[in-house]
C-alpha cells in the first residue's frame, strides 16, 4: 500500500463556507446578534465549533450565551448544511484517482465528528476513506497530533509515511507535531502568503497539480 493520505475537510475537500455562515447567522439574529459577511466568517472558521462561535459574538460573552448559540447552531446546520456544502471543482476525480492508485485515504477535521461523518459519506459516496475523524469528547482538536497519531495507527502506518493535506496553518502545525509530512493547498480558507509565512514548503493550487505531486513523490514506494 502506498503512503496513507489525511485530508483536512472544510476548505480541502469542501467548499462549506456558505453553509456555516448562513447557520451561523440565523444562530446570531436569534439571539439578537448581529451577523457577519462570508468573509468574516471564512476568518472564523478552523479550530472547531466552540472558537467559530466565539470569534462571532463579542469579547467576553456569557458562557450560557455560548452554550445556547452552539445548541442553535447545530440543529439548525443539521437540517441545513447540504445547501451550502459542496465538494471544489476536480476534488472528486482527484480522489477517484487516489483510490484507483492504492493511497489510503482519511479525513481529519476540526468539525465535529457526527458532521464529519455525515458530509463525507454524503459528499463523496463512491470514495473509500479508511478512517474519518472529527472532533469529540477525549481527542484534542488540531494542532495537537492525536488524532493524525490514531488515524495512522488505526491503518497501520507509521507517522513518518503518513502525508497531511489542508488549507490551513492548523493543518501544517498537525503535520509537524505528529511529524508527518505536509502539503498546503490554496483553493481553501487561508491565503498563500499566510500558508508560506507558517512554513510551506509544498503547495498545490488545484487538485489536479496536488494529484501530480503525490504520484510523482510516492511513486513505486508501495510496500510487499
Amino acid at each position: 500500500m502506498k503512503p496513507c493520505v489525511i485530508f483536512d475537510l472544510d476548505g480541502t475537500l469542501v467548499d462549506s463556507l456558505p453553509g456555516i455562515a448562513a447557520s451561523l447567522n440565523r444562530a446570531l439574529t436569534a439571539h439578537g446578534l448581529p451577523g457577519h459577511s462570508n468573509a468574516n466568517v471564512r476568518s472564523f472558521v478552523g479550530d472547531g465549533l466552540q472558537m467559530l462561535i466565539r470569534r462571532a459574538v463579542y469579547l467576553g460573552a456569557d458562557p450560557a450565551l455560548i452554550k445556547s448559540l452552539v445548541t442553535f447552531f447545530k440543529k439548525d446546520y443539521d437540517l441545513s448544511w447540504a445547501e451550502g456544502t459542496r465538494a471544489y471543482p476536480g476534488i472528486h476525480s482527484m480522489l477517484h484517482e487516489l483510490q484507483l492508485d492504492g493511497f489510503q485515504m482519511a479525513v481529519l477535521s476540526n468539525k465535529t465528528h457526527e458532521f464529519t461523518g455525515t458530509i463525507t459519506r454524503a459528499v463523496f459516496p463512491k470514495i473509500h476513506f479508511a478512517q474519518v475523524l472529527g472532533q469529540q469528547d477525549g481527542i484534542p482538536h488540531k494542532p495537537h497530533p492525536e488524532g493524525a497519531f490514531r488515524i495512522a495507527a488505526a491503518m497501520g502506518d507509521a507517522p513518518e509515511r503518513c502525508i497531511v493535506i489542508g488549507d490551513s496553518t492548523m493543518d501544517l502545525e498537525t503535520a509537524a507535531n505528529a511529524d508527518m509530512q505536509a502539503i498546503a493547498v490554496t483553493w481553501g480558507y487561508h491565503d498563500r502568503d499566510r500558508l508560506l509565512a507558517a512554513g510551506a514548503s509544498r503547495i498545490a493550487e488545484n487538485p489536479e497539480e496536488l494529484l501530480k505531486m503525490l504520484r510523482e513523490e510516492f511513486q513505486g514506494s508501495d510496500s510487499d
